[in-house]
């Protein structure tokens, strides 16, 4: 029985080895080659860029400080704000409007089937065709802004997608706080989480590391300066159509979850609620949403690794030279493949590795865990 066990472990090896090595090459490979060409120097002399043979040399981790201290990368550090923004307003909007669609819907309305169709409509388009719908729509001479002449009101004058307008400006130079108090407030999240299920050491580590890192934040995390002088940056208005558009496509999305999520509930537990005097709104505080969060979070996931990757909407709304909208995966392009800077588009692109990681690897590692466990 174990030499036809390891018999059967050795077949099944030998039929995904092929998958294995292309997987190495192709994906793992070129990220190291993608990594080091970004500790180089290659692109920084044009006709070197453009060279057959260009002589390439090693200079550590110098793009990378120029992308979030250098002067001529204010660029960068705006769209690192851009995509925040962008994140945050994407993942709210798409799961409150799928949320409120989901419950509509999980109510059994006259043509359910029709609405639910419309509204995973949508989904079913790429970015490329959402983006040119949405940019005729949004034309400041025409589209939305000419709504208001329907009801003999003036047309509106808002530049949707060419606004320069900033609101809810800081200071680059308050980020190492600002990124303090926001791992504090997940160490937080852990921590009670870690208490409410008993695992007292996690808590107790968790809330530790809170109290060390909220310690330096207020002390050290004060007076630590990345630039030597103020350089604002905030939310640019430009990004309220992009937003819209965003949460458009994929509203429906979410919608899907969260009615299969709430069609997974049983009818006799919402019964047993109502028997025992909860209300509406308590039935859905108390029971509904608790039991709704692992797919919130998985829709979580799903959305943040969407928008940290976004590209094809904004370039097709926007265009790939409006500064305003731009975010690093747009700015990668432009600088490897329109300036030449081939070592710091690398850099950009490691950079937009690492923000995917730190959203997939620890929703990965707790699914895996969970798994174990069971």
């Amino acid at each position: 029985m174990n030499w036809l066990k390891n018999k059967d472990t050795l077949y099944g090896f030998l039929v995904i080895l092929p998958s294995l090595v292309l997987l190495g090459i192709f994906v793992y490979g070129f990220i190291l080659q993608t990594f080091y060409t970004s500790l180089t120097d290659w692109g920084r002399d044009p006709a070197q860029a453009l060279s057959a043979n260009p002589q390439i040399r090693f200079i550590g981790f110098e793009n990378y400080r120029e992308l979030f201290t250098g002067f001529v990368d204010a660029r960068f550090r705006q769209d690192l704000v851009n995509t925040f923004f962008f994140t945050l307003f994407f993942i709210l909007g798409c799961l409150g409007v799928g949320l409120g669609l989901a419950i509509v819907l999980d109510r059994s309305p006259k043509g359910e089937g029709f609405f639910r169709t419309i509204f995973l409509f949508p989904m079913s388009l790429s970015f490329i065709v959402t983006g040119t719908i949405w940019r005729w729509m949004l034309q400041p001479q025409g589209g939305v802004n000419q709504l208001p002449t329907l009801v003999g009101l003036p047309k509106g004058e808002f530049a949707w997608l060419t606004s320069r307008e900033q609101i809810w400006q800081v200071s680059w130079n308050d980020l190492p706080f600002l990124t303090a108090l926001v791992v504090s407030a997940v160490l937080v999240f852990i921590a009670l989480g870690a208490f409410r299920n008993g695992e007292r050491r996690r808590g107790f580590i968790a809330s530790g590391s809170t109290a060390l890192l909220l310690l330096w934040a207020f002390t050290l995390g004060r007076t630590l300066q990345p630039l030597p002088y103020d350089e604002p940056h905030g939310f640019n208005l430009a990004f309220i159509g992009i937003i819209m558009a965003a949460v458009w496509q994929m509203s429906g999305y979410t919608m899907a979850l969260y009615l299969a999520g709430l069609r997974g509930i049983p009818e006799e537990l919402r019964e047993a609620a109502r028997v025992d005097g909860a209300s509406e709104w308590q039935l859905y505080q108390r029971i509904i949403f608790p039991l709704l969060a692992p797919i919130t979070l998985s829709a979580m996931i799903i959305l943040g690794h969407i928008s940290l990757k976004i590209f094809d909407l904004i370039f097709a709304m926007a265009g790939a030279d409006n500064a305003p909208t731009d975010v690093p995966a747009l700015l990668m392009y432009l600088t490897t493949f329109r300036a030449n800077q081939i070592a710091k588009g690398a850099a950009i692109g490691m950079i937009l590795l690492l923000l995917v990681a730190a959203v997939i690897v620890p929703y990965l590692y707790s699914q895996l865990k969970s798994e174990v466990r069971r």
